[in-house]
């Protein structure tokens, strides 16, 4: 049966738009991935809320902080990490954003915290010193010798203190020479005389006459800071003695320094290089977070050891 002709061109225009309507459909979807993707792609963790409250978009970042969406701060804490809120109309639409601050608010912490230390730094370092020329002055008059080193230790464990926080606050600028990796074995040997521990430690030495590059005075800071810790790690052992390795190697690109002890394990892994933060009952949680800005600015870098308990560093043979 013939359709009229009317009846011909309505039926073509109804196949025409229901053509256009699955196009259409079609770059809705395609605009709706670019838009997913987009909202994906970005670092803050993002929602879509309708007027009703309704999420109708929403990035994976945001999936874990639902809480957000119910607080009216700017800023909100979570799983220890700080967020800022930020919130903007859209017509009837709603966006929230939440921003990682952390690092922001942890830097901010840091330099308030390390100014504070520089400044009881500078006013604990005058006394210091007169105590020491005073100290030295004293055991040359006495026989109390048992009472002077232990004076000289303690301040020596200020000293060191002063040192370290004065460079953590002013930041880490190298002074590149070339030295005998054998010359470090002799000052680490000196300074350990100088810290007080009571077990019974062995310190095994692999420093040989092997040619560096580096700033001797600060990598000498950093080998001190990791024994120290070494130490103070066997010092919590119930053993009555300990064994401390320091270890060289090289290849073409790198050397490597590897420092094994046998002390009790790291309790937090996640705080090692945090400063001010310590798990141990002697420090001030600036060792290891100074020993990783001087590595770093050597090129380099300090991480746990995979084989041993302890610390390995490697710094590039050209600097």
């Amino acid at each position: 049966m013939k359709l009229p002709q009317n009846s011909q061109e309505l039926l073509s225009n109804l196949e025409y738009l229901i053509n256009q309507t699955y196009e259409v459909e079609k770059e809705f979807k395609e605009l709706k991935n670019i838009l997913n993707g987009v909202i994906e792609f970005l670092p803050q963790a993002i929602w879509v809320i309708d007027k009703n409250k309704n999420i109708i978009a929403q990035n994976s970042k945001a999936s874990n902080l639902s809480q957000i969406l119910n607080t009216n701060e700017n800023e909100i804490e979570i799983n220890n990490k700080v967020y800022l809120i930020q919130k903007s109309a859209l017509e009837d639409k709603t966006i929230i954003s939440a921003t990682d601050i952390t690092e922001q608010k942890r830097n901010q912490r840091l330099i308030s915290m390390g100014q504070m230390a520089a400044h009881l730094a500078h006013e604990i370092r005058n006394p210091i010193g007169s105590i020491s020329i005073l100290l030295s002055v004293l055991s040359k008059k006495c026989n109390a010798t048992e009472i002077i080193t232990d004076i000289k230790q303690a301040i020596f464990r200020v000293e060191r203190i002063i040192k370290s926080t004065l460079l953590f606050s002013k930041g880490v600028k190298i002074k590149p020479k070339t030295f005998l990796v054998s010359e470090l074995k002799k000052e680490l040997q000196n300074i350990i005389s100088y810290y007080s521990y009571t077990k019974d430690i062995e310190f095994v030495y692999f420093l040989p006459d092997i040619e560096i590059t580096a700033d001797f005075e600060l990598l000498l800071l950093v080998l001190q800071n990791i024994i120290f810790n070494a130490i103070d790690a066997i010092e919590e052992n119930d053993d009555n003695d300990g064994l401390i390795e320091i270890i060289y190697q090289k290849d073409d690109e790198y050397h490597y320094f590897h420092i094994y002890d046998s002390g009790i394990p790291f309790e937090n892994k996640n705080i090692l290089f945090d400063a001010f933060k310590t798990t141990k009952t002697k420090g001030n949680g600036l060792g290891l977070a100074l020993s990783q800005q001087i590595i770093k600015a050597h090129n380099g870098e300090i991480t746990l050891s995979k084989n041993k308990k302890g610390f390995s560093i490697k710094i590039p043979t050209f600097i």
